[in-house]
């Protein structure tokens, strides 16, 4: 297993190669995030021990239960889930850098307040529902400008950018849209230049989607089958967003 899990991170880079240049950007601009869920510490580790430093998890447990194994060798954490508000105190324990999911101004006024106690800075993607469907989590489009200029105005806060999980279809041109949706809101936002906002990255694209994500402008593809495997959980565990 070993050697597939990097046999497979080595295929997924080629799919991300392949995809910039078909859209004329350079590779080095669309970073590859591990997905981790249900994924073991020994598994993980062989990703990381490879050279792959970026990974996220969906669920605050799973950081905590897999935190001591993995901290000893270098890496960057991610959270990529729905986040509860009780749950913030715990998570920012276990050295994530960056939440990519926030979707809600209740839950920025609490992130701040204990990031605040803890006089520490985090990074966050405003994540966006850009499929429009009832089962999955994120801001709509249409109030997305104005809970970023709310949470803007939080100094323990960085909006980096958005996130979104696009359309889980064949219909490829469907899917394509989600995406779109998501580069013209970044653009809209773009435009307002509103202080402590940065549009820098936009993470969009999976297993399945993930060339559609890169040509129309992702600069972050989460990917969890592809490189470990089908997991035994249903995505349904995790919020009804699959990877």
């Amino acid at each position: 297993m070993s050697q597939q899990i990097v046999e497979n991170i080595i295929r997924i880079k080629e799919r991300i190669t392949i995809a910039c240049e078909n859209s004329y950007r350079d590779p080095k601009d669309v970073k590859l995030l591990l997905a981790t869920k249900t994924v073991s510490e020994e598994y993980i580790e062989i990703a990381l021990n490879a050279g792959h430093i970026l990974i996220a998890e969906n669920k605050v447990q799973e950081l905590k239960e897999k935190f001591e194994k993995l901290k000893k060798i270098p890496h960057t954490n991610h959270f990529i889930g729905h986040l509860q508000s009780n749950k913030i105190k715990d998570l920012i324990k276990y050295n994530v850098t960056c939440i990519q999911s926030l979707d809600r101004l209740s839950l920025a006024e609490k992130l701040h307040q204990h990031l605040e106690k803890e006089g520490r800075v985090l990074d966050v993607l405003i994540q966006v529902n850009t499929s429009f469907e009832d089962s999955k989590f994120g801001m709509s489009p249409r109030g997305v400008i104005e809970l970023v200029r709310q949470v803007a105005q939080f100094d323990t806060i960085k909006i980096k950018g958005l996130m979104t999980i696009g359309l889980l279809s064949t219909d490829n041109e469907k899917v394509r849209r989600c995406f779109r949706l998501l580069k013209d809101i970044q653009k809209n936002i773009e435009v307002q230049q509103i202080s402590n906002v940065q549009m820098t990255e936009l993470s969009m694209g999976m297993s399945g989607d993930l060339e559609i994500a890169v040509e129309e402008g992702a600069t972050i593809v989460r990917v969890g089958t592809a490189i470990f495997g089908q997991r035994s959980t249903p995505n349904s565990f995790y919020w009804n967003e699959g990877n």
